[in-house]
């Protein structure tokens, strides 16, 4: 897994050149994080007014409209709530940034809804939230009257302002709380996630100096507002003089997407892997996007095929970043590629840690593991999260005070990785998506990185069924670059490579595109609803039994494979059988039938047809002639 880009924070290559050429990158000090957001942002507007800090498709603000129009917002939210720490709601597209920057500017804290998110969710975040402003736009009106129906909090449309355009002139201290962005909880309420100002700047820094961030830059801002990658683009772009272009991933394809890059001279682009691969993979031709010069994937595994993507698309001087991060921290490592690196393994390393912050891999116990080992990903810094919006409880099991005493705190994030002798870490998925199958331990992310190395294999996605303390079963979904013909067989025969037989799903569902959560990442609970529905309507395209026998034995094959239909001619192993199943199945099949079947019979006839005529055959030797003659008349009748 070689690499000149071990440590992207040096900007340096092996030969000693810059890894991002140009003179007008400046390092991002430590000083800087020492005040508000907003003091950094106003230097800019000093310095760059006139630039473009904004481009949408219907808007293009310089960095003194951007400036004037955050002034007029944080005017009209201190005339109603003085300069009081509060959380202030936003919801809304046009003016979202600016509404950002206003609320900050009145000393209060932004908790960004996403109109696209299901009412329920937007209802939930403002009960937790629980704000005294909703900053909305005239689009947006009725939809925010009708979630804050029985809530005391002002509703506030910049498309009706009429305030000073002046700088409100507060004196803000770093530790004051910027935001609170909602990501899933475990208890399917979504957390609010805080972050003081001083934390920010801190993420602004190690972005900045990772990636050589400056003034001639221009990033596409993708991900929404209400999620924490928005974070980096946002202040990345406006606290360095940089331009921002926000793209909305949702309402646009793929091909939009290339437009966008290459129409503007996008020079910075970061997203969740699963964005990249839709519109990469429709790319034809090399060399684009002559201007791109930072690919940065985070959120979710990357895989050696977005690798080659990167490889087969993009100009030579476009460097490939693997980041890794929380959304308590923002990004804290990265592993950075160019078109010599070479990748070994199915899944891309997630690097080695930026500047003020440690990884650490702990054991059950909380202690460290050996080298090569697997343990939890925690994250050691002064700059972590300073905890849960209104939720002590849950802050308290996550967030631990570091026994050294020199400042900084741990954060576990239930994410499980390998450190290589160099300290290269692995990120080898959730230690929530363990599961225990035979009284074996494993992770699906391994299985994950297995159907991934499969040619055919765009996206994968593995899932243990089952209820609580039963037997799990294991589904993989994907998502094909062309259809594969014998689905269960072609993969299963692939897995079974690599991996031995208990960590072979029990099934495959080929899907168009993986559902996903409203902030962009797989759901994985629509997932197993739509095995659910793969399950019920199977009887449509399976082979229905035809005799007694095959009724009875694919109630059997249903109950112990936790399945809730089975065609005759499926394959026991193919569904996920093994042996100690098969042990389940004779032992029920000698019950049911009254007759003697060795275990064997199921290896040799391993169909619920084959095995079928087996019973027919056993109970045929207990039979007079006439019982024979009727039982294979009524095998002719099914048949035929």
């Amino acid at each position: 897994m070689k690499s000149d880009l071990y440590y992207p924070a040096q900007l340096l290559r092996h030969d000693g050149r810059r890894m991002f050429p140009g003179s007008a990158f400046v390092e991002f000090p430590k000083s800087e994080t020492e005040q508000s957001l907003i003091a950094r942002f106003e230097r800019q507007v000093e310095l760059y007014g006139p630039a473009l800090a904004i481009k949408t498709p219907r808007d293009e603000l310089s960095y003194r409209d951007l400036n004037r129009a955050a002034n007029q917002i944080a005017h009209a939210l201190l005339a109603r709530g003085g300069d009081v720490e509060e959380p202030v709601a936003l919801l809304l597209e046009r003016g979202a940034v600016a509404a950002i920057l206003g609320v900050l500017k009145a000393g209060k804290i932004y908790v960004p809804l996403d109109p696209s998110f299901p009412l329920a969710r937007n209802a939930q975040i403002l009960k937790d939230a629980a704000p005294a402003l909703i900053i909305t736009d005239d689009q947006h009106l009725s939809l925010v009257s009708s979630l804050s129906r029985g809530s005391t909090a002002a509703i506030v449309n910049i498309e009706e302002l009429n305030t000073t355009t002046t700088n409100p002139g507060l004196t803000i201290s770093p530790d004051r709380l910027a935001y609170i962005l909602y990501t899933s909880g475990s208890t399917g309420q979504p957390k609010g996630v805080v972050q003081n100002h001083r934390n920010v700047l801190n993420v602004v820094e190690r972005y900045t100096n990772a990636v050589g961030l400056n003034v001639n830059d221009r990033l596409a801002l993708l991900p929404s507002i209400s999620v924490t990658a928005s974070v980096g683009n946002i202040f990345g772009a406006l606290l360095n003089g940089a331009s921002l272009f926000p793209f909305d991933v949702k309402a646009n394809t793929g091909a939009d997407l290339a437009d966008h890059l290459d129409r503007y001279g996008i020079t910075v682009y970061q997203s969740v892997p699963a964005v990249f691969r839709h519109f990469a993979n429709a790319l034809t031709g090399n060399g684009l996007f002559p201007d791109l010069r930072v690919i940065r994937l985070g959120s979710a595994p990357v895989y050696r095929s977005d690798f080659d993507l990167y490889k087969a698309h993009f100009s030579d001087g476009c460097v490939f970043i693997n980041g890794y991060g929380a959304s308590e921290m923002s990004t804290v490592s990265q592993y950075c590629m160019d078109k010599n690196t070479e990748i070994d393994s199915a899944t891309v390393p997630i690097g080695y840690p930026l500047a003020d912050t440690r990884i650490v891999l702990l054991d059950d116990e909380r202690k460290p593991v050996a080298n090569g080992s697997v343990g939890e990903i925690a994250l050691q810094s002064r700059y972590l999260s300073p905890g849960y919006w209104r939720n002590a409880a849950l802050s308290s099991e996550v967030f631990l005070d570091d026994p050294s005493g020199d400042g900084t705190r741990l954060y576990l994030t239930g994410d499980l990785g390998r450190a290589a002798p160099d300290g290269c870490i692995e990120h080898l998925g959730r230690e929530d998506f363990q599961v225990k199958v035979r009284g074996f331990r494993i992770e699906t992310a391994e299985i994950e990185s297995a159907l991934m190395q499969h040619a055919q294999i765009k996206e994968a996605v593995v899932i243990a069924r089952g209820e609580e303390g039963d037997d799990k079963v294991l589904v993989a979904f994907i998502v094909c670059h062309t259809s594969i013909a014998s689905l269960n067989v072609e993969l299963r025969a692939h897995l079974k490579e690599t991996l031995p037989d208990y960590m072979l799903p029990a099934a495959y569902v080929m899907l168009d595109a993986f559902p996903a959560t409203p902030n962009g990442k797989i759901d994985r609970p629509a997932l197993l609803a739509i095995e659910h529905r793969r399950d019920n309507a199977c009887a449509h395209t399976s082979v229905a039994p035809r005799t007694p026998n095959e009724e009875m034995l694919v109630d059997i094959w249903c109950q112990l494979l936790g399945l809730e239909c089975i065609g005759i001619h499926d394959n026991f192993f193919d569904l996920g059988g093994h042996s100690l199943l098969a042990t389940q199945v004779i032992s029920r099949v000698r019950s049911e039938f009254h007759i003697d079947l060795p275990l064997r019979a199921l290896f040799e006839a391993p169909t619920v047809a084959g095995l079928a005529l087996v019973v027919v055959q056993a109970q045929a030797g207990d039979w007079e002639p006439d019982e024979i003659a009727d039982l294979l008349a009524e095998l002719d009748k099914a048949i035929g």
